[in-house]
């Protein structure tokens, strides 16, 4: 196990200051084609990385097409696991990349995308605990997105699924845990408190407001949280770069969302 390359790869992920994240999820070209704020790749990377991002979560093609030449320090991680909208089920994920692979692109990070409570749960318990020994074996930090989905799952953000889900990514073996907020600062803390591996918290549906977004990130932090991976509430922002300036205002110098609204006033 390469506990030093983690945590050398940790480093361009997580805030050295504050030992927090701003990640910009662009993986959706494979699951939703080239939507809105994902037609360029190379454009939406500058956009971000300007405003602050510490790094950007996608496929091969980000790598390869999008990721680098643009002047802008920014991490990259790769996400290994797919599904499209197209499919019979698209909440089926499947392993389409290697930690290998990622490697040869200069990945600082890998991510995997697992549904708890889905019909194939197994086989996606069975890739992630494959991905995560291959991390280990490379030094590379893994990233588990985990969303609790399935016949016996009520609600997506119910504290007691999340909790569980966010644990099971820690249990075997992930080193970040992305998952959904549950919707107050007392709740999430449990999820925090239940996970001994740094929580972020995913962006979710397109909101109302961006008032909405900061306050969701400022309570998320509150908590005990370490970030955030946000996509399309960022990269479909009126200004990008202006909005991840302020939701790093948020994450890495505790500004509230409060004295946001005030500005604008």
């Amino acid at each position: 196990m390469s506990t030093i390359g983690k945590s050398v790869r940790m480093e361009r992920i997580f805030n050295r200051g504050t030992g927090k994240t701003i990640i910009i999820p662009m993986d959706h070209g494979v699951g939703a084609g080239p939507i809105k704020g994902l037609k360029n790749l190379q454009q939406a990377v500058n956009l971000v990385a300007e405003g602050g991002a510490n790094a950007v979560l996608g496929h091969m093609g980000l790598a390869k097409h999008g990721h680098r030449g643009y002047g802008h320090d920014v991490g990259l991680i790769i996400h290994l696991s797919a599904s499209t909208s197209l499919a019979p089920d698209p909440n089926h994920k499947v392993l389409v990349t290697t930690v290998e692979e990622a490697i040869k692109v200069g990945a600082d990070a890998v991510s995997v995308h697992i549904n708890i409570g889905a019909e194939d749960e197994y086989e996606m318990l069975q890739g992630l605990g494959y991905v995560a020994s291959k991390c280990d074996e490379w030094g590379m930090p893994l990233l588990a997105m985990m969303y609790p989905r399935g016949k016996k799952v009520r609600s997506e953000y119910d504290v007691d699924v999340v909790k569980h889900a966010a644990r099971i990514g820690a249990e075997l073996g992930a080193d970040i845990i992305k998952t959904n907020y549950t919707g107050s600062p007392e709740t999430f803390k449990e999820v925090v408190d239940g996970c001994p591996v740094p929580v972020i918290i995913a962006g979710g549906p397109k909101v109302e407001s961006e008032h909405e977004l900061l306050e969701m990130i400022e309570c998320s932090i509150k908590s005990g949280g370490r970030g955030v991976a946000i996509g399309r509430n960022v990269f479909q922002a009126e200004d990008p770069t202006g909005l991840v300036r302020r939701i790093a205002k948020v994450v890495h110098e505790g500004v509230s969302a409060e004295e946001f609204t005030k500005i604008e006033k």
